[in-house]
């Protein structure tokens, strides 16, 4: 069965820190890009980053540049989005999303995805 499923998230201060997970099972990790993409209340789901199966980051939001970090570990078939300097814009659900080999921003090309992880910044 394939699944990606995340945990990590919480609610934190303003400038605090939270590290997500997104563990995958069912398919063969090493080959697939993982996404991290987040909707807040009333917005579209938007991309946020993403790492490729070679290890390559890209962004999709400048806001996160030099405070959101990505790696995987493809022993573990986990893939960890780490948050630094959490802003209130950065409340939102976050998801985590696979597909074959390259990253690309478009959600609709990721045909694999996680629950949904609540993250919420607020003091």
């Amino acid at each position: 069965q394939v699944q990606l499923v995340e945990s990590g998230g919480g609610l934190v201060q303003p400038g605090g820190s939270l590290r997500l997970a997104c563990a995958a099972s069912g398919f063969t990790f090493r080959d697939y890009a993982i996404g991290w993409f987040r909707q807040a209340p009333g917005k579209e789901r938007e991309g946020v980053l993403c790492i490729s199966s070679s290890g390559v980051t890209s962004y999709y939001i400048d806001s996160v540049k030099g405070r959101f970090s990505v790696s995987r570990d493809n022993a573990k078939n986990t893939v960890y989005l780490r948050m630094d300097s959490l802003k209130p814009e950065d409340t939102a659900v976050y998801y985590c999303a696979a597909r074959l080999y390259g990253c690309f921003r478009n959600r609709e090309t990721y045909n694999r995805w996680g629950q949904g992880n609540q993250v919420t910044v607020s003091s």
